[in-house]
């Protein structure tokens, strides 16, 4: 069975709208064990497996097939493409979970090291890329390429894909496939302030669309429920790895559903009983004092995922902030949003 006929209507429509043809040459890569492992991953970093959320399964894989589709559809490039397909390849099971079980808030990027051994020691993925001509250096980074990656708060084709499908569904339900294809159709490739290749959008009304929905989703990102289920998550990763219940290599081989296991299963500590009250929770606590005897979580940085688009305006280019009101109140919603100070649920753990 082709990875396209695993999809559902909905997301196989969404993927034409990224582009009109699905290029061949990106089944054989798919089709390794290293890119399918990822289809067993959430983009919701565990978040999906609460109560607290209802949200659509849209897998790592997912979301990166969505990346290269969309530089495929703006540069045509194999390599650039390539990048995009691979970019999350060393993501592991509950994805940013591991990042904040490292103490890496703000950049979110603790396990990027991990993509270039990853693809080396994989015999097919190296011969695909021997076959097509491509060294590794072309596709191991897709921050070299400004279309693929570039820094917070431009647009690059990773942040605009997990706008889309995080608000098609993946975080929360706020548009569908028309609104999509409006903002989508609108975008082009533009030079940016520094002279460097960047998409934006050729109407201001258009962009504003996109700004109003992408700080909805900017705000979810950070808010209490969400920062408290990744850390409680991650701790649960910590605890049972110091006790060799799990090791790193686990995180990387096994499926979401297999460590799940493992944790339902697990008799060390109560982390199993925890684990099944955050899974049957339907909010979280908040207070700004200490809670006693509850576990609970008070983080004052993390990383606020927000995009300043270009917009074409006058006879050039120009931040979307500083030329509508609108979108800069959306975006100073984003930058000034506070989370209560501590977040709990009626368990010690």
């Amino acid at each position: 069975m082709q990875y396209l006929d695993t999809l559902n209507e909905e997301i196989r429509k969404y993927f034409q709208i990224l582009s009109n043809e699905f290029p061949e040459f990106l089944n054989d890569y798919i089709n390794t064990e290293e890119m399918k492992k990822q289809s067993k991953i959430s983009v919701s970093c565990g978040t999906i497996y609460s109560k607290m959320y209802n949200k659509i399964w849209y897998s790592s894989l997912d979301h990166s097939v969505a990346v290269a589709l969309i530089i495929w559809n703006f540069t045509k490039n194999r390599k650039q493409t390539l990048s995009g397909l691979f970019h999350d390849i060393a993501t592991p099971v509950f994805k940013h979970t591991i990042d904040f079980m490292n103490k890496d808030y703000e950049k979110q990027e603790s396990t990027e090291e991990l993509t270039t051994k990853i693809i080396s020691k994989s015999k097919k993925i190296m011969d695909l890329l021997n076959r097509d001509g491509i060294s590794i250096d072309e596709i191991s980074n897709y921050h070299i390429y400004p279309i693929a990656d570039n820094d917070t708060p431009r647009l690059s084709s990773d942040r605009l894909e997990y706008t889309f499908s995080n608000g098609l569904g993946a975080v929360e339900k706020i548009w569908n496939l028309e609104d999509i294809n409006e903002i989508y159709r609108d975008i082009r490739i533009f030079k940016n302030e520094d002279g460097i290749e960047e998409l934006g959008f050729k109407n201001k009304e258009i962009a504003e669309k996109f700004v109003y929905t992408m700080s909805k989703l900017s705000q979810m990102y950070i808010r209490e429920n969400t920062v408290y289920s990744v850390q409680f998550l991650a701790d649960i990763i910590k605890k049972m790895s110091e006790k060799n219940i799990i090791n790193i290599d686990d995180l990387y081989s096994l499926s979401e559903k297999e460590i799940i296991e493992k944790i339902e299963n697990c008799n060390y500590d109560n982390i199993a009983e925890c684990f099944n009250i955050w899974r049957n929770a339907t909010k979280v606590n908040t207070s700004d004092t200490l809670p006693i005897n509850k576990y609970f979580v008070s983080i004052e940085k993390t990383k606020i995922r927000y995009i300043n688009p270009l917009v074409q305006y006058n006879g050039g280019c120009e931040r979307i902030y500083n030329i509508s009101e609108s979108a800069k109140q959306d975006i100073e919603k984003i930058l000034n949003y506070k989370t209560a100070k501590y977040t709990y649920l009626d368990f010690q753990f």
